[in-house]
């Protein structure tokens, strides 16, 4: 758990965060969403830091460790996408979650992100209640990384109906074996073992085929629809990211 240091901002005493919550940055240029957000995840528990610039954010992330950045794209000089790429090269940002903070109409923008390793984003305006419930998951997801990432890398993972078996390169599906082809069970391992992670086409394709450029968008889908045939009444653990790509679905939020 990162440390926090007692500069809070103006809140009530009952929404002061406890001794050893989360730790966030909120990297925002605009001064009322920036309040609004810090008002919001403090009342939700979570020790909030601020930045309105990405160098301050790096300067931030540098002197503090973070459990999670919120990272809004539009930033003036460096922007959010740069930011983005410094944290993944630090070795002590890299496994930080990010969650972009993207404007309507920037769905190129969105998929450098996720490529460049940012973790979820929202599109303003957004649902402050769906906000809060990413930012959950990602530090449930965080706090859980450890040990349970450890045990299931080598044993069995547990999706809904599927059983997925990473040494056996088996999967059942109600107890049944899934008949798939190696390039459909490392799809399925790679979206399974993120639940919640949106993987782009292209990142699918570099972690599958090696970034064979033979190899197109409209591939992936098509070897999505067979892996989702071949799950039956598991398909839509699945689910399409219009215009970015897919995730499997976080079963913790269902």
């Amino acid at each position: 758990m990162a440390t926090h240091n007692t500069s809070l901002p103006k809140a009530r005493r009952k929404d002061i965060p406890p001794d050893n919550a989360h730790v966030v940055l909120v990297v925002e240029d605009e001064a009322d969403m920036r309040h609004l957000l810090q008002y919001n995840l403090t009342r939700e528990g979570l020790a909030v830091h601020c930045a309105a610039t990405g160098e301050e954010a790096l300067e931030q992330t540098q002197a503090n460790e973070f459990d999670l950045i919120l990272l809004d794209l539009m930033l003036p000089k460096i922007d959010g996408l740069e930011v983005c790429r410094h944290l993944r090269q630090n070795p002590k940002t890299v496994d930080v979650p990010i969650i972009m903070l993207t404007a309507k109409g920037e769905e190129a923008d969105i998929i450098t992100g996720l490529e460049l390793g940012a973790d979820d984003y929202v599109t303003k305006p957004f649902r402050m209640r769906e906000l809060l419930a990413r930012i959950r998951r990602q530090l449930r997801r965080r706090n859980n990384n450890g040990s349970s990432a450890e045990k299931e890398s080598s044993s069995l993972l547990h999706r809904g109906a599927l059983v997925i078996d990473l040494q056996r390169y088996e999967a059942r599906c109600h107890k049944q074996p899934m008949p798939l082809s190696a390039t459909e069970f490392r799809l399925l391992v790679m979206l399974a073992t993120r639940p919640g992670r949106v993987f782009t086409r292209r990142q699918i394709i570099d972690t599958l085929h090696g970034g064979m450029a033979a190899v197109t968008d409209r591939s992936v889908d098509v070897q999505v629809v067979a892996l989702r045939r071949k799950m039956g009444d598991q398909a839509d653990l699945i689910e399409t990211v219009r215009g970015i790509g897919y995730r499997f679905r976080d079963q913790d939020n269902d």
